[in-house]
């Protein structure tokens, strides 16, 4: 992955890692260090909502958490994952012309199967944001999905037989994540 490009692109600091147990666990552990995403190549442990386990594949997909450090009030959040969910949404459209369903409040669907999960977490002190994670986790050149996955999972890769170039997706995200959070 080439990371250089998109912190170029975007302007943000990437951390990056080829296998990590989940880039969200890892996110709350740093978060001091400031606002950064971190990106994997691979997780081992990569946490859905409920408790579940998100798969990302090796080199395949893309799991990444955004760290924030919003300085508004955490009435500001109503609705927010929902409204990651349509950046993602868009970034997609704009990029490949494919719509993708939004299956409130956290999932992005593409032919009734699960493509991408958002994972959003908040902590605060009083109606103080102390910071904000935006885990994300996108299907985008995995072909072949474990069989408790196979019936409702699945990737750009998979329903349009070429591969995706998910720079291009991240850096598409991030951009259109940024701009929801300075119109907030």
């Amino acid at each position: 992955m080439q990371i250089e490009k998109i912190e170029k692109q975007t302007k943000q600091k990437i951390k990056y890692f080829e296998t990590i147990d989940s880039t969200h666990l890892h996110a709350k552990e740093i978060e001091k260090q400031g606002d950064m995403i971190l990106i994997a190549e691979r997780q081992t442990d990569g946490i859905g909502t409920k408790g579940r386990t998100w798969h990302t594949g090796i080199n395949q997909n893309i799991a990444m958490t955004i760290i924030k450090h919003p300085k508004y009030k955490l009435s500001k959040l109503e609705g927010f994952t929902i409204k990651v969910a349509n950046e993602i949404r868009k970034a997609i459209k704009d990029l490949y012309s494919i719509e993708l369903d939004i299956k409130e409040p956290n999932d992005l669907i593409l032919n009734n199967k699960k493509i991408c999960g958002i994972l959003t977490e908040v902590h605060t002190q009083g109606d103080k944001i102390e910071y904000l994670l935006i885990s994300i986790g996108f299907n985008v050149n995995q072909d072949k999905f474990i069989d408790e996955l196979k019936d409702i999972a699945t990737s750009l890769k998979k329903e349009y037989k070429k591969e995706f170039n998910r720079e291009e997706i991240i850096i598409n995200i991030i951009k259109n994540i940024d701009k929801v959070m300075e119109q907030l």
